[in-house]
């Protein structure tokens, strides 16, 4: 029977408990189970002492779909200190900081532990790990830390190092919005730790005294880490649980399904700790300045018809874009067959070439060659990085108006829309609504989490379709990150165009065909450049075509057949190479 479990995910989850030793008749000394239900930072707690077979509350957290949360803490318990009561059954529960924390503990004390002088809590029950509790609290207190946020880790991870001489110490501690988990330093109880990435249908673990189902009452593709003493198995037909043990001492910093940090013991008995960051360092990492580049692009479209096309309009996107972050040294577009045609600057501003060919052909080739010199070595050196701008962003109101066409997500069901609006607040509520950090997390997530895989999807696929299954090319990241940027009130626009690679890139695909990122406006700086694809802010590695709305707007060919035709062969071709 697994003795404690800790999990958090990335925006809420009403996961079902099944507690099957209390209808086998393996009855603990107790149970207990907390949560955050609404966000709140009041937590709710459901525990029995004793607890009868097929108990009421046990029910209650297999079936009550309000059993709602982020972050939940269970703990079933073996008696050693203290009478078997409510006061000495986990989880327990203070308030510090205008919210309340939370805290289990598997393992047992060889010796009591003394509370020190100036005792902020102190226990009402008998065991020690209430008594762990409140001396841990109080340490916090006196250091003002007021959130688990402020919280210096490997300070933390020194109390519970010290609190483990007295004996068995894995714990996990949570305010409501991170969770700590530590595994003892002798490997007595030992932890284990599945981080759950989507796409999934079923998620259901445990072992012949407990089952917990993650999406009986309705699939959501929550990111997640759970923590647990034992490994729990994966039931047939379900998502396949992939746990790692923690090494003896480790403690784990867990935000919105998450490990933002993982402290693992000294290699050496003079040093206290050693910080190994697991997904990035918090706040994320800015991007180191970039040379400047110039840069020689080959654009070359071809059309094959099986009959001849007779009349056709074409538009044409393929000069780049010329402002004080890139310059066109030189640009030269040909086209095979004769036509009509004239430049000018389309709505967004992009360089345009409306082209009429009435002379019939079969085939139509489009070649474009550029120069460009790109100079955006440092995209976020426009103010003081200490500087915090927070979510939500306020506009005037002219320019709200100005930016409107950037701030309308697509039309998808409300449903869909409020899932990727919580989905896109994990990543606020992460990073303490700082706007950059987010911006940059949500880059990083979808570079980490989703797959690029050619030929699943195509122009018509959803930003909602892409969240779901994990996978897909630019355009759909792109238009992933421009959604839930938009949800968040944060303008958000389609850029198409280039990308550089290098000759001996692994990704030789990408710079051989044209390339889709996100822009988003920040206030008093302008439009910046984003590639979830690349898990990257652009600077001078990418060079700006067209911008607009979604593709529709930013494509780099389009066109109508008037009469004849029929069918088309498209090749495209796209070589980018750094100019001597």
């Amino acid at each position: 029977m697994p003795n404690l479990i800790a999990m958090s995910f990335e925006g809420e989850l009403s996961p079902s408990f099944d507690l099957r030793c209390l209808q086998e008749g393996r009855v603990p000394d107790g149970w207990g189970i907390g949560f955050y239900p609404g966000g709140e930072k009041a937590a709710t707690v459901f525990k029995e002492p004793a607890p009868p077979p097929g108990s009421v509350r046990s029910m209650l957290v297999r079936a009550w779909d309000h059993v709602a949360s982020s972050v939940f803490v269970l703990q079933v318990r073996a008696a050693r200190w203290g009478s078997i009561s409510d006061a000495n059954t986990q989880p327990f529960v203070r308030s510090w900081g205008r919210r309340e924390w939370l805290f289990v503990h598997s393992g047992s004390l060889n010796q009591r532990l003394e509370n020190g002088e100036n005792r902020l809590f102190e226990p009402i029950g008998s065991t020690d790990t209430e008594t762990i509790f409140c001396e841990v609290l109080t340490r916090i207190a006196h250091e003002f830390w007021r959130s688990l946020r402020d919280v210096d880790p490997g300070v933390l991870r020194g109390w519970l190092r010290d609190l483990n001489e007295l004996g068995v110490l894995s714990c996990a501690l949570t305010d409501g919005d991170d969770l700590i988990v530590y595994t003892d330093r002798r490997g007595a109880h030992p932890v284990h730790v599945w981080e759950l990435l989507p796409p999934y249908e079923k998620v259901v673990f445990g072992d012949d005294d407990i089952q917990v189902d993650l999406t009986r009452r309705g699939t959501k593709a929550r990111k997640g880490v759970i923590a647990s003493t034992n490994i729990l198995g994966a039931e047939e037909g379900g998502h396949p649980a992939s746990w790692r043990e923690l090494a003896p001492g480790t403690l784990l910093v867990i935000r919105q399904g998450a490990i933002v940090n993982e402290i693992l013991p000294a290699a050496s008995s003079s040093a206290a700790v050693s910080i190994r960051p697991i997904v990035k360092p918090m706040p994320p990492e800015r991007p180191r300045s970039a040379p400047p580049r110039r840069l020689e692009i080959r654009h070359r479209t071809e059309y094959h018809y099986r009959t001849p096309v007779e009349r056709s309009t074409h538009l044409l996107r393929l000069e780049p874009i010329h402002d004080r972050l890139q310059r066109v040294a030189s640009f030269n577009l040909s086209v095979s067959v004769d036509g009509k045609w004239r430049d000018y600057d389309d709505v967004f501003g992009n360089r345009a070439r409306r082209l009429l060919i009435d002379t019939p052909f079969q085939e139509l080739v489009v070649e474009a060659h550029s120069l460009v010199v790109t100079l955006d070595t440092q995209p976020l050196d426009f103010r003081p990085l200490h500087a915090r701008t927070s979510i939500p962003l306020n506009w005037l109101p002219f320019q709200r108006h100005m930016l409107a066409p950037y701030l309308l997500p697509p039309e998808l069901p409300d449903s869909q829309l409020t899932e990727l609006h919580e989905y896109a607040m994990a990543f606020v509520e992460r990073n303490g609504f700082d706007l950059i950090d987010s911006l940059l997390d949500m880059n990083q997530s979808l570079y980490r989490d989703y797959s690029y895989e050619q030929g699943t999807t195509t122009v018509h696929t959803t930003p909602f379709e892409v969240y779901n299954t994990r996978r897909g090319v630019c355009q759909d990241f792109t238009n992933l990150y421009i959604c839930l940027a938009r949800l968040l009130g944060i303008p958000a626009r389609y850029a198409c165009g280039y990308l550089y690679t290098g000759p001996k890139h692994v990704n030789r695909a990408m710079a051989e065909a044209t390339h889709a990122w996100a822009q988003v406006y920040l206030p008093e700086s302008g439009w910046k450049g984003i590639d979830p694809t690349n898990g990257v802010l652009c600077q001078t590695d990418h060079v700006r075509v067209a911008v607009g709305r979604n593709y529709a707007d930013a494509t780099p060919t389009s066109g109508t057949i008037f009469a004849g035709g029929g069918a088309e062969t498209l090749n495209v071709s796209v070589t980018v190479e750094e100019d001597a």
